[in-house]
């Protein structure tokens, strides 16, 4: 028997737009059939190429308001909590080398979800250690072990691993679906990558 199609979510916890799409990602893979990666990255090293300090949502101010109203937009729309953080973007070493070394359990998903919600719906310091465990501890989840897996020496590489790959990858920004190594970026193109991953693809693309 053949296996699902897959597909790729690379996202990091510090941008608004994965929020949304890490929120809605698992939900529709699943009803597609379609097998779900997660693949935390950071997006510090990638805007570093790009000679960037910070993100451009900080860089332009006018674009930044405009991305803090359509988030607002974005979570009523999808019934998400929504708390527009105090701190931004923040620092996700911690959560992010978590996921990392949790990516292929089943609880991962809501290990994700529960971390934006800290982040974006509830302003919590995703980046302070204690927040971490206390949101793995409300998953049922052993959280120093777990912790100190995260950040051993064997496991701690993969972080930047990932975020090497996604700069091969081509990846300049978050949140992105890869398929077979096709890019498809930001949370509205997520249903084209589903489709792209389960071969439906436009047929002018493939003349």
């Amino acid at each position: 028997m053949a296996s699902n199609p897959t597909l790729e979510f690379w996202f990091e916890f510090a941008s608004t737009y994965s929020y949304i799409a890490a929120m809605r990602i698992e939900k529709l893979c699943r009803d597609a059939g379609v097998r779900l990666v997660w693949r935390p990255f950071l997006l510090g090293p990638i805007f570093a190429l790009q000679g960037w300090e910070t993100s451009h949502f900080n860089l332009n101010p006018r674009r930044g308001n405009y991305m803090w109203r359509d988030m607002e937009r974005l979570t009523a729309k999808f019934g998400l909590p929504w708390q527009k953080p105090s701190e931004f973007p923040r620092n996700t070493i911690v959560p992010a080398r978590v996921a990392c070394a949790i990516a292929d359990e089943p609880w991962c998903g809501d290990f994700v979800r529960r971390v934006y919600v800290a982040n974006f719906g509830e302003d919590r310091a995703i980046n302070e250690r204690d927040v971490i465990a206390s949101i793995l501890e409300e998953l049922g989840q052993p959280a120093d072990e777990i912790l100190a897996r995260a950040e051993s020496a064997e496991q701690r590489p993969q972080l930047r691993a990932n975020t090497e790959r996604a700069t091969e990858l081509g990846i300049f920004g978050a949140p992105n679906c890869v398929v077979d190594g096709e890019l498809f970026w930001g949370e509205e193109a997520m249903e084209d990558a589903i489709a792209w991953a389960l071969g439906r693809r436009h047929a002018s693309i493939l003349q």
